[in-house]
């Protein structure tokens, strides 16, 4: 306690050999936190077509979480390419005007399929099937 009764904070050398046992101590149990945690990071992989037929039949509400993941994956392919272009990229999907709306997104994807169902491996990223279906129906 300081003067007048007030709490002084209690400064902390790390050097001082009391506290340096718990500087080191703190700064390990931080850096294994950090390690841990850089570890434990998987990078988000996106969803195979054979993965979404599959949700789509065993799942309850299987059709409704891949028409909202289809809505999901047009916007970030919209927005992909939007930052591509701001980026000095060649535009490769141009609205001019047209409408695209989410509850579009799942005719896109299945269209997309069938028009070139030769290409598409049942391993390949919903995303690509996607932004492939948009460049087709919105050309620049």
């Amino acid at each position: 306690m300081g003067a007048y009764g007030r709490l002084t904070p209690m400064r902390t050398n790390c050097l001082s050999p009391p506290t340096l046992h718990s500087c080191f101590a703190n700064g390990l149990r931080g850096s294994l936190a950090l390690a841990l945690g850089m570890v434990l990071i998987v990078p988000a992989s996106a969803m195979t077509i054979r993965e979404m037929r599959t949700l789509e039949k065993t799942e309850k509400q299987g059709a409704t979480y891949t028409d909202y993941y289809l809505v999901g994956v047009m916007e970030g392919a919209m927005e992909a390419h939007s930052q591509a272009v701001r980026n000095g990229g060649k535009p490769t999907i141009c609205l001019n005007g047209r409408r695209l709306e989410p509850s579009m997104a799942k005719g896109l994807y299945t269209t997309e399929l069938k028009r070139n169902a030769e290409v598409y491996e049942a391993d390949m990223p919903v995303q690509l099937v996607l932004t492939n279906a948009l460049a087709t129906v919105y050309p620049c």
